[in-house]
């Protein structure tokens, strides 16, 4: 894995929880819902990537 990849990856996960937060804190459900969804795709990459990485050594 990449380390603009990683960062690329992370930088999406933060994102998506700042996302959440803010749908939290001005009760839209949708925005809330969107960063979960943020967060989640984020954290798949990351395990897919942390696969590949594993095969590589």
């Amino acid at each position: 894995m990449g380390t603009d990849d990683k960062i690329d990856n992370k930088a999406e996960e933060l994102g998506g929880k700042v996302k959440e937060g803010v749908g939290k804190a001005t009760d839209d459900e949708k925005l809330e819902a969107e960063g979960k969804t943020d967060q989640s795709a984020s954290k798949l990459k990351q395990a897919g990537e942390n696969i590949k990485d594993a095969f590589k050594s």
